[in-house]
């Protein structure tokens, strides 16, 4: 038992070296850094206006069926291009398997389209 345990000796030398580091580098920053912020520094950097509402707030839930709508479709895509490699290996079946599997997805595709689920308003 004594010998499995000092196999994971280096492991635990490594993960205290790492956060003895870390704790390290923390401390000097709060240590050598300059700790007052001008007006410069905390004003909006990216939208250049200060924000007006809260960063918690409620999102549209079309963001999300459009997020979850390019998943399926970049899938679809991940999916031909090993298809399309092997194709000369899987024959007849495989083929026909690919086909089947975009006509359903396509089938998907038109019922999300007549739903209005692309539509933005």
């Amino acid at each position: 038992m004594e010998g499995l345990l000092l196999e994971y000796l280096p492991i635990l030398l490594f993960l205290g070296i790492a956060v003895g580091l870390a704790v390290v580098m923390v401390a000097a920053s709060y240590i050598v850094a300059n700790q007052r912020p001008d007006s410069e520094k905390i004003s909006p950097y990216e939208c250049g206006f200060e924000a007006f509402d809260d960063a918690r707030g409620r999102f549209d839930v079309r963001f999300y069926l459009v997020a979850i709508l390019f998943i399926i479709f970049d899938l679809e895509v991940a999916f031909l291009f090993p298809w399309a490699v092997a194709l000369g290996d899987i024959g007849v079946f495989g083929f026909w398997s690919m086909v089947l599997f975009l006509g359903i997805l396509t089938v998907g595709f038109v019922y999300e389209w007549r739903k209005g689920a692309l539509e933005w308003e």
